[in-house]
């Protein structure tokens, strides 16, 4: 495709903003329902489910306004800010961001028993001004049949929710500057492919016949009949399911001492991997079974009877630093550029930029400034807040490159985050209680980072480099859905909550789970004080010196087929539930590729989009049936 697939540039309007403005709080109950009531997750896996859903109905509204009246139709650029308003809202309203923060602020209050001697290890850390600590204020949230919109909760909630709403919009900025360094270098210098925005892109794209497409309705109807027979299997048992969800087999298959093995089929996991480059497909999948094969050799000597074996996380870790350090080695050039751009001042290239760099510098420090008074107020020693919020960032850089060149569905990095690596490099004893209870509190923001935010900052780059759209307007875009997607999450989570109570059997073990676990791990941490763990620290320098031995090998010989990405990931929950779709959408490109050449692998593009289209179409069209029948039909995912 052409670098631009339009002839004008695009504007962002007034009306598009409104239109993602009054759709937010109707997603922000969607996904309440969705994800903390039932257990169909939208928000884990990209493209969105739930946006593309949004779009695809849009779309065919745009397509009766046309031919009532044209010039009311919506735009490209129009219907993009839409989807790029509700990417970020559905970035804060997940499983692993804002839903767990809100579960976080009222839970110790409400738990604390003489047995776990919270009042006396975890409440005199715990910060007054961004917690709930009266227990009258969290009856009405644990037992339900309240409302937010009560005198004493309004002000109860306002104090705290307006602080964390300022870390957020801190946060998520410090994030765009990051963005804004590296957006030419990754989007014009190196182009990569973002297989992640294909679908939406070709959705929307004027003229690409991709709704003509007998090939994009012929997978559009496979993954719907799928779809249909097990919806219709879900309310009546009887009648047969396909099998394309995931299911334990390592028993079956009498595979002992490797752990589980999950085999799925789901039509919306091989229709997008079948974008992915074909090297970072078999890495993928082969790596997962080497990872299988480490376990099952340790059984046979010995070494898992050592704690923490194999270490996958601390791998993990270790391979993502080294891939960062290569990209960022890869660009040195460009931030040379950048630099003496920011001592020069600016120049005409930075007109397309989503900030001057000035600005950009300015903004990042004053951010950062913030987020260092915020955390050293809240109890984070000085010392490592640049150890933590660095790794974050640093994770954060590689998660958006994962997805800018990888393209995988399900980036999460369980276990991988700041706290995890600063406890086993400087034990719980060193860090103190006061870092630990932050560490407790921040884990919102670092739970898994399958809805980070910067990966899809960088995809909003991309969406105005292709819909010739000024980069900057989606600067302001970005802020204001931050915004406004922080209140309205805050406001509707805690308010469902009130009515329905967060103990009352209603939600699924979410409600509950976040703040049992955390404050539960917090409590350990403080019972039981730890030293450096030596040998897990050692264990993120083999992944150091195995990602970068890679990347190097990569450098020196074209033909070398494993990508250290695929090593970083092979532990992760997405690998476990996705590595079986991986393998059959590589099967399907090897094969296409090897026989029919490029040009049949372009003819085959529409078919695999119209696959993963079908599944999340009729997947999340039974989702909203499930909250109007309040019964649980056919949940697509996971």
């Amino acid at each position: 495709m052409s670098k631009s697939d339009v002839g004008t540039r695009g504007v962002v309007t007034v009306r598009s903003v409104a239109l993602g403005l009054l759709l937010m709080p109707v997603v922000v109950y969607w996904l309440i329902e969705m994800e903390m009531v039932r257990y169909t997750h939208p928000t884990l896996v990209h493209p969105l489910s739930n946006v593309v859903f949004v779009l695809f109905w849009l779309l065919a509204l745009n397509r009766a306004i046309r031919v009532a009246r044209p010039a009311a139709q919506l735009r490209r650029s129009e219907l993009l800010t839409v989807y790029l308003m509700l990417g970020v809202l559905s970035s804060l309203c997940t499983h692993d961001m804002l839903e767990i923060l809100v579960t976080l602020l009222a839970y110790p209050f409400r738990f604390a028993t003489v047995e776990n001697q919270w009042r006396e290890l975890i409440f005199p850390h715990l910060p007054p001004w961004l917690v709930v600590a009266d227990p009258a204020i969290g009856e009405g949230l644990y037992e339900g049949e309240s409302s937010l919109f009560v005198k004493e909760h309004l002000f109860a909630w306002a104090g705290p929710y307006a602080w964390w709403t300022t870390f957020v919009l801190c946060l998520f900025f410090v994030l765009l500057c990051v963005n804004t360094f590296i957006r030419r270098q990754w989007i014009e210098h190196e182009r990569l492919s973002y297989p992640i925005i294909q679908l939406p892109l070709e959705m929307t794209r004027p003229g690409s016949g991709f709704f003509r497409n007998p090939l994009m309705w012929a997978g559009f109807g496979l993954a719907s009949l799928i779809s249909i027979v097990n919806l219709l299997n879900s309310i009546y048992p009887e009648v047969p399911m396909v099998p394309v969800k995931r299911q334990d087999v390592h028993r079956a298959l009498g595979l002992t001492n490797i752990g589980s093995v999950r085999v799925a089929f789901y039509p919306f996991a091989v229709g997008m991997s079948f974008l992915i480059p074909l090297e970072l497909l078999f890495s993928c999948w082969a790596f997962y079974w080497l990872y299988k094969l480490e376990i099952w050799m340790g059984h046979g000597f010995g070494f898992n009877q050592l704690a923490g074996y194999p270490f996958g996380d601390q791998q993990g870790f270790g391979a993502y630093m080294a891939i960062l350090a290569f990209v960022l080695w890869t660009a040195r050039g460009h931030l040379a550029g950048v630099a003496r751009a920011i001592a020069r001042g600016p120049t005409p290239d930075e007109r397309e930029e989503a900030m001057p760099y000035r600005v950009a510098v300015v903004g990042f420090i004053g951010a950062m400034l913030y987020l260092l008074l915020f955390s050293a107020r809240a109890g984070m020693s000085l010392w490592v807040f640049p150890l933590f919020f660095g790794i974050y960032f640093a994770l954060g850089t590689m998660i958006a490159r994962m997805r800018a060149e990888l393209g995988f569905i399900v980036h999460d990095l369980h276990n991988i985050d700041p706290q995890g690596v600063l406890v086993d490099a400087f034990g719980t004893r060193r860090l103190g209680p006061r870092n630990l209870t932050m560490f407790a509190i921040y884990n919102f923001f670092n739970r898994a980072y399958r809805a980070h935010p910067a990966p899809a900052q960088l995809e909003a780059f991309k969406f105005a480099e292709r819909a010739q759209i000024r980069t900057r307007h989606f600067v302001y875009v970005i802020l204001i859905a931050t915004v406004a997607g922080t209140v309205v999450t805050f406001t509707m989570v805690t308010n469902h909550f009130y009515h329905h109570g967060a103990d009352t059997g209603y939600y699924g073990p979410w409600s509950l789970g976040f703040g049992r676990g955390l404050y539960g791990q917090l409590e350990r941490w403080l019972s039981f004080p730890t030293e450096t763990d030596g040998v897990a620290v050692g264990f993120m320098g083999v992944g150091f010196f195995m990602g970068s031995a890679m990347m190097l090998i990569r450098t020196r010989f074209l033909w070398w087929p494993l990508h250290p990405l695929g090593y970083a990931m092979a532990n992760s929950w997405g690998m476990f539930n996705l590595w079986c779709p991986l393998f059959v959408a590589w099967a399907l490109k090897f094969t296409i590729l090897r026989h029919g050449g490029l040009r049949a692998y372009r003819r085959a593009v529409p078919f695999f989009l119209g696959l993963a289209l079908g599944d999340y179409i009729l997947g999340y069209t039974w989702s909203m049936g499930s909250v109007l029948l309040n019964r649980t039909l056919y949940q697509f995912w996971p």
